[in-house]
């Protein structure tokens, strides 16, 4: 391997371990107070009240708002998700996954 090749693939692992995670910079507080709208299903502690519905509580946040998008877009099926999904701006979408990964970290 070239000295060339050493010294991006060293700057790359560096790059890794001191980029911060990615962050979707959700209202932990703001999302909480969205999630009144799904505590009938999932709780407001995250922990599914009905068989059907998944628990959210410590998912990530990547994950949860990729889902609500797809809910959103109807690229994911799911009547009632899509019926709740519909109305929840970029923001709404961001601080209820940052709301919901919270209550894993407890």
């Amino acid at each position: 391997m070239k000295k060339s090749s050493t010294t991006i693939i060293a700057a790359l692992v560096l790059a890794a371990v001191w980029l911060p995670e990615t962050s979707f910079a959700g209202d932990v507080q703001a999302g909480r107070a969205k999630a009144v709208q799904c505590q009938a299903c999932h709780g407001i502690d995250g922990l599914a009240k009905i068989p059907d519905a998944p628990n959210l509580a410590g998912q990530t946040e990547e994950y949860l708002v990729k889902a609500l998008n797809d809910f959103k877009s109807g690229a994911r099926q799911n009547e009632m998700m899509t019926m709740m999904a519909k109305p929840l701006s970029d923001t709404d979408i961001a601080n209820l996954a940052a709301y919901y990964h919270s209550l894993g970290k407890q």
